[in-house]
């Protein structure tokens, strides 16, 4: 899995989640992950959940942590566990960062003081892929619901580190998932 890091700050709208936009955007073939800063708007029209459809529900954020995963040759099922995973990996790199339990995991969902909801998330497949999109509050101001900011509330500075260290870890750990499917031998 190649990991990319977008310098330059990148509004999300939910045309990102297309498939192949990495490889057209950033000529990244293949298994990636991709990482971005800019504010997160994202209309009825655009939206994938189709609960929060229902809901008449809507994603603004004035600025985000975002990260684009696509993946080959996977099921839904199988990227929503691998959406799972990366949030809990995301979770582990929060806390850790913080010194302290002050994020919570339910579901692909994160929350600070177990209400402030500090993420979104949302896995779906494309004709040739599966695509993750996970967005994490950098700032909270704006957005439609009770939420925190990893700088704002959280007091996190260093953006662009805690993301390449969870596309790293998200990528090592792709890898080692690839390598212990090869080193077994089939029972009967």
């Amino acid at each position: 899995m190649k990991i990319h890091f977008i310098d330059e700050p990148t509004p999300y709208t939910g045309d990102e989640l297309s498939n192949h936009w990495i490889y057209k955007n950033f000529g990244i073939l293949g298994d990636a992950v991709v990482g971005f800063v800019g504010p997160c708007d994202v209309s009825q029209g655009r939206m994938v959940d189709l609960e929060d459809v229902l809901n008449d529900d809507f994603i603004y954020s004035t600025q985000m942590l975002h990260f684009i995963v696509e993946m080959f040759g996977l099921t839904l099922q199988d990227g929503v566990l691998l959406q799972r995973l990366f949030s809990s990996m995301i979770h582990d790199k929060i806390n850790t960062e913080l010194n302290r339990y002050a994020i919570k995991r339910r579901g692909d969902d994160l929350f600070y003081q177990d209400r402030q909801k500090l993420s979104v998330s949302i896995c779906t497949v494309s004709p040739t892929s599966i695509l993750i999109h996970t967005g994490l509050n950098v700032e909270a101001m704006g957005a439609p619901v009770e939420a925190a900011g990893l700088t704002s509330e959280l007091g996190i500075q260093g953006i662009k580190a805690l993301a390449m260290s969870c596309m790293r870890t998200l990528a090592d750990e792709w890898e080692d998932i690839k390598r212990c499917c090869c080193k077994v031998r089939a029972v009967h």
